[in-house]
């Protein structure tokens, strides 16, 4: 009797296996796009061409971003990244005030140095969609971004005694080339949100083209306006890090 009573459990068993297949007993859970605003922070390192490359070495940027991405994996948000950079390559720039020597001197007759970097900071908007390349998590996949905004740089001047008579006060304004603008730009990714939360990032290619113009009424070093157009272009490789914020509800999980 017993031997019947566990080949009638089998059998049934075997006859439900169907049924629990479709409820995706054996299949492996996908987990639906959710939507949700992603705090991200991003960092750039950048090439630059074009003008940019006439005064500039290369960069990076670093800086925050909010984005709200919605079910149908359409991205929409804002970001601000910060330009900082070591390379200055304005020959002329203080030439009138170096001696003999290529060093300058100080009110006091005193040999000093002066330090000056990249500096300047892109605040815009952006729009993209998500290519779906996951089996398992439908928000991961190919990340298409454009954006838009506003670009500004110049040459940071340090004289930290200020004792350089040439470069106090509004008299630094004559160097330090402050031009800005509108820019546009493309990113291109892979964008990977894990199904517990824990590790979400993305990586790809990003290309800025900003259109900018100088800002100063004379320079003095080169003895004429500072006011021409430019075309400052960054091409760079573009990663980050998000914090999602996303709802959780039990009929994201689903079967395949």
């Amino acid at each position: 009797m017993n031997i019947i009573k566990y080949l009638l459990v089998f059998c049934i068993g075997f006859a439900s296996m169907p049924v629990w297949a479709q409820k995706g007993l054996f299949e492996t859970p996908k987990l639906a796009a959710r939507k949700g605003f992603m705090l991200g922070v991003n960092t750039d390192f950048d090439f630059a061409a074009a003008d940019m490359a006439k005064r500039f070495g290369n960069n990076y940027r670093i800086g925050p971003s909010i984005q709200y991405k919605t079910a149908k994996k359409w991205i929409f948000g804002a970001k601000f990244d910060f330009i900082n950079g070591g390379k200055i390559k304005e020959d002329s720039l203080f030439a009138g005030i170096k001696d003999n020597y290529g060093t300058y001197i100080s009110i006091d007759g005193q040999r000093i140095g002066i330090n000056w970097y990249e500096r300047g900071y892109m605040v815009g908007i952006e729009a993209g969609y998500i290519l779906n390349t996951s089996k398992k998590v439908t928000d991961n996949g190919i990340m298409f971004l454009t954006g838009l905004g506003f670009m500004q740089h110049k040459i940071l001047i340090q004289d930290k005694s200020e004792s350089l008579l040439q470069l106090r006060g509004a008299y630094r304004k004559g160097y330090d080339r402050l031009s800005n603008g509108i820019y546009l730009e493309q990113y291109v990714g892979y964008l990977h949100l894990s199904s517990n939360g824990l590790i979400n990032y993305h990586i790809g290619i990003n290309a800025a083209f900003g259109f900018t113009q100088g800002r100063r009424d004379f320079l003095y070093d080169v003895q004429r306006p500072g006011n021409d157009t430019r075309t400052d272009i960054l091409i760079g490789i573009r990663g980050g890090w998000y914090l999602p914020l996303f709802k959780r509800k039990s009929e994201e999980l689903f079967f395949e």
